[in-house]
């Protein structure tokens, strides 16, 4: 099970930290990531964070500005969102798929249909 919670209203230039609980699942062996969507797109990956060794992978339009930790706990993850901009307005999904590492095809389009476990999103809002 996944719980998303974090999202905002925020003004551009602004951050915000969106966060996952992750239960039921062995923490270690799914990577975890966050997808956005808004309605006039497909969902779209933003960050994978692999959870044995904690290195990421992020989608172009959030290079540089998003990172991705894990608690001591090892069953929450963190989304620090910085410099944000109106086009990050969406609604964040966390969520998990079952294998070692982020693949390197994390970003290609459609790829969200090989995850395995969806938490309910929360919506970020960056006012202009």
């Amino acid at each position: 099970q996944l719980q998303a919670s974090g999202g905002g209203l925020v003004q551009a230039g602004g951050s915000l930290r969106l966060s996952c609980t992750v239960s039921g699942i062995t923490f270690d062996d799914y990577v975890i990531g966050w997808f956005r969507q808004t309605p006039e797109k497909d969902r779209e990956a933003v960050i994978c964070l692999s959870p044995r060794d904690e290195t990421t992978l992020n989608g172009g339009s959030v290079k540089g500005r998003f990172t991705m930790t894990t608690d001591n706990t090892r069953n929450t993850v963190y989304q620090q969102m910085n410099s944000l901009k109106p086009e990050d307005t969406g609604t964040y999904f966390c969520t998990t798929e079952r294998r070692d590492y982020c693949s390197g095809r994390w970003s290609s389009p459609g790829y969200y249909g090989n995850m395995n476990y969806w938490g309910k999103g929360t919506l970020v809002t960056v006012s202009s």
